[in-house]
Parts: C-alpha cells; sequence; structure tokens
C-alpha cells in the first residue's frame, strides 16, 4: 500500500480567486524522501497540509494508507503523517520544551515515563536538552524550528512531512537535520525547501512545483538538470551550476567527487 496518494487534488482558499493547488496527482512510496521545490506561492505549503488533512481538497482525493483525508479522523491522518508547519510558533502549545516534546506522546497515550524518555532523548538528539525548561517561545528562530522537529518526530509518524527544515540552522544542525531524514524509520519524508544544496544532499526525488501544478518530477540529479529551475528563476546547487558553466550537462555530476571525475573524462576524450 502506497503512503499517500493524491488524485486529481485542487484546493481552493476561502476568498482567494486563483486554486492554491490545481489538478496534482502524486504517489508518496514506501521509502520517499521525496522534496518539493518551486518559488513562494507555488502551492508547496499547502500540498504539504493536504497530506496532514489539517486541509481537505476541494475537488479530487487524498488518501494516507487507504484513508481518504475527507471522511477520517483528523487525529488518525495526524498520526499518520506528522506535519512539521514552517512557522513554529504556529505548532507550540506548551510552557516549557519538554512539554512541547511530549505532547504528542500524551494525547496519542503513551505511558508517562515512557513518554518522559523518549521526549528528554529527543531534545538531546537536536541539540536542545539544556532547554528542557525553557518556554518554547524563549528560543531562536533556529531552535524553535529544531524544536517542532524534535516534537513531532518524537512518535515517529509513518510519514514525516517537513516544511522548510533548515530555516534558520547552521552547518552543522543543516547535517542534523539531514541524519534525521536518511535515517528516520518511519515510510516516507516529504519535505519542501529553497536550499538546493540541502536538497540535493538528503533526498531521493524531487519536485517541482508552479501555480499549484506540478511542472516535473525524478530524481534529484535529473530535475535539477533540467529546464524549470532557470525558466522559473530559481537557482541550482553550485556543483550543477559550474557544470553548466563547463558544459558538463551531459555528466551530471552532483558533488564535488562527481564533477572532478567530469572533469577528468572530459579532458581526455
Amino acid at each position: 500500500m502506497n503512503a499517500i496518494e493524491f488524485e486529481h487534488v485542487s484546493f481552493q482558499y476561502a476568498g482567494s480567486a486563483s486554486l492554491a493547488v490545481e489538478d496534482v496527482s502524486l504517489v508518496v512510496h514506501e521509502g520517499d524522501r521525496l522534496v518539493v521545490l518551486g518559488p513562494n506561492g507555488s502551492g508547496k505549503t499547502t500540498l504539504l497540509k493536504l497530506m496532514n488533512g489539517v486541509l481537505k481538497p476541494s475537488t479530487g482525493r487524498v488518501t494516507v494508507e487507504g484513508l481518504d483525508t475527507a471522511n477520517s479522523n483528523a487525529s488518525a491522518i495526524a498520526k499518520r503523517v506528522g506535519l512539521v508547519f514552517q512557522n513554529p510558533n504556529h505548532q507550540f502549545f506548551s510552557q516549557s520544551c519538554l512539554e512541547e516534546t511530549r505532547f504528542a506522546l500524551d494525547n496519542f497515550g503513551y505511558e508517562a515515563r515512557q513518554a518522559e524518555f523518549l521526549a528528554e532523548e529527543a531534545l538531546r538528539r537536536f541539540d536542545l536538552f539544556k532547554y528542557r525548561d525553557v518556554s518554547p517561545f524563549a528560543l531562536s528562530v533556529g531552535e524553535k524550528k529544531r524544536l517542532s522537529i524534535a516534537s513531532v518526530a518524537v512518535y515517529n509518524p509513518d510519514v514525516l512531512a517537513l516544511d522548510e527544515p533548515t530555516a534558520g540552522q547552521d552547518a552543522k544542525h543543516k547535517q542534523l537535520i539531514g541524519r534525521l531524514i536518511l535515517d528516520f524509520p518511519g515510510k516516507a519524508v516529504v519535505a519542501t525547501t529553497h536550499d538546493v544544496e540541502f536538497a540535493l544532499t538528503y533526498f531521493n526525488r524531487a519536485m517541482i512545483m508552479y501555480k499549484g501544478r506540478i511542472l516535473e518530477e525524478g530524481t534529484p540529479r535529473d530535475v535539477f538538470y533540467g529546464t524549470s529551475l532557470f525558466d522559473l528563476g530559481l537557482l541550482p546547487p553550485s556543483v550543477v551550476e559550474v557544470a553548466r558553466l563547463l558544459k558538463l550537462d551531459r555528466r551530471k555530476p552532483t558533488n564535488a567527487s562527481e564533477l572532478l571525475t567530469s572533469i577528468e573524462e572530459e579532458i581526455l576524450t
């Protein structure tokens, strides 16, 4: 069974003259690490909210592990698809970071001692344990983002949906979040991002959205060497940009080692 399926899904916000998502058909398979790219206003965040059941399709159908989100209990969908909001302040409910991290565990019926242990481990994993008794709203922008990720990842949903996960993160903490994506024990990870270097490094599938529609889909290698990025004014990863300048597009290097090999092979041919 697929993790998530979209069947000709459209969504329009009340009062809007245009569709935020238009006629999207999409399957998220088990094992997918799918990154969704596109300019602001392209429908990326709306897509994640449709996956999680926060929004219901205006037309079409979204199913999560066979459950139709339009007819299913919101908590049942949220337990399967854990959504990390783009703005962490919209996600926080509790007085301390520890309470915030165990909030979902308590609501999903975990025994108190186990919830405490899992929440503390999640705070350690995301370099936040020293703030266990601090209000979430007292953290920096980057720390708030990591806390919002920790408070969802802690209960291991089947699908982890991340909206701009690297916002406010330095290189060390980007790697920490990237490691979560690679090691996540659930069925799939779906993320939106403007961080193209991060997208190229940690995902096995990529998709470009524009004006609510899917323009391009494939491996990150193929998508980043496609034409849509440039047509939309999006900057490619540095390796891709250098490869294009050196006219090595056909070799499609995605890291420094592959780029060097491509240059050597080009010289020898």
